[in-house]
């Protein structure tokens, strides 16, 4: 009998040609998936790919789930009391990797058989969807929020592999068989600071870079540096940006609640444009500094962040500046706004 590391290997090259099982969808606008009654695992990368399932998976509401997903500071705690499998970490375009997770996906499924597998990417929902089809069980697919020009690398392949129902949250490329979805961003409103409530000249800063390896982003800390408004307040989270150079205290990661305390507490939040770091900030009312990282200056694999932070932009949520902007006076008419809850967002 042929091994489970056989069979992740045939999936790569002998897929299945099983139909997608159509899910309830709510035809309103903007449509949502609807999974009462199912079973799901939810899977995704760390970072933001897992901060936007979170939250759209609370929208779906299947009867069951279970997720999978990397072991981080994030997942531990986000995911806290979830039934979770972790794999080990798969990078941007890491087909060793997903070949890797894509052998514990197998076991998972076979083992769990759950109605749908849902995921927001990255390289490890190509991994599930593969294992999936083998085992005849459909998948759904929600592209990022980053991915508002068109679909991602991962995207093109679930779609090129028909791997599964596919949806973006941009209404303005869902063609073919990309089907509109429910923007995560509907939720938020920006607001100016009463009168009485506004900050210090001197605001107290946290600095996140995110977590993605191995990506450094020191233009992000150095400008932030240059403003002269880092002190021993501030709180940096650096992810693979490692310094010894800075005032305050600093972290690679954080839980998420350890992060969220630390977002509560700033006066400023100054981040790399990332969609996880963008929905932790304004889902605890912070009006963010957004700082894109560039693939010019090897931040990233591509410029996506910029699309994020122009939406962002776009639908008054946050501050956008490149690196080169970055001062003073920009971070502290950023600490005059606060975000709430939209009254005309919220979900049923």
């Amino acid at each position: 009998m042929e091994n489970d590391s056989h069979v992740a290997e045939v999936a790569l090259t002998e897929l299945l040609d099983l139909g997608s099982e159509d899910f309830l969808v709510d035809r309103g606008d903007p449509p949502t998936l609807d999974l009462r009654g199912h079973s799901a695992l939810l899977v995704a990368s760390t970072g933001g790919h897992l901060s936007e399932l979170y939250r759209l998976a609370a929208v779906m509401a299947p009867e069951d789930s279970s997720w999978v997903t990397f072991d981080t500071p994030q997942s531990r705690s986000v995911l806290r009391g979830e039934r979770v499998t972790v794999v080990p970490y798969v990078g941007p375009r890491d087909l060793r990797g997903s070949l890797a997770a894509m052998t514990t996906l197998w076991r998972v499924l076979r083992l769990e058989r759950p109605d749908v597998v849902v995921s927001t990417g990255a390289a490890v929902a190509i991994s599930a969807f593969l294992a999936a089809r083998l085992l005849g069980i459909p998948c759904v697919y929600v592209e990022s929020l980053a991915r508002m020009q068109g679909p991602s690398l991962t995207g093109r392949i679930v779609a090129a592999l028909r791997l599964g129902r596919l949806y973006t949250q941009h209404a303005s490329w869902a063609t073919g068989v990309w089907q509109p979805y429910r923007n995560v961003l509907a939720d938020f409103l920006a607001l100016p600071l009463e009168a009485g409530r506004r900050t210090e000249t001197r605001p107290r800063l946290f600095v996140t870079l995110g977590t993605i390896r191995p990506y450094r982003f020191d233009a992000l800390v150095d400008a932030v540096l240059a403003s002269g408004l880092a002190d021993e307040r501030t709180v940096w989270q650096l992810g693979s940006t490692t310094r010894d150079d800075l005032p305050g205290r600093t972290f690679a990661s954080m839980d998420a609640a350890e992060f969220a305390a630390c977002l509560r507490e700033a006066d400023v939040v100054v981040a790399h444009a990332g969609v996880g770091t963008a929905l932790a900030a304004l889902e605890n009312g912070v009006y963010p500094v957004l700082v894109p990282r560039r693939a010019t200056r090897g931040e990233h694999v591509d410029d996506h962040q910029a699309e994020i932070a122009g939406l962002l932009a776009a639908n008054g949520l946050a501050s956008v500046l490149e690196v080169e902007r970055l001062d003073a006076p920009a971070l502290r008419r950023a600490a005059g706004r606060r975000v709430i809850p939209s009254p005309w967002g919220q979900v049923a």
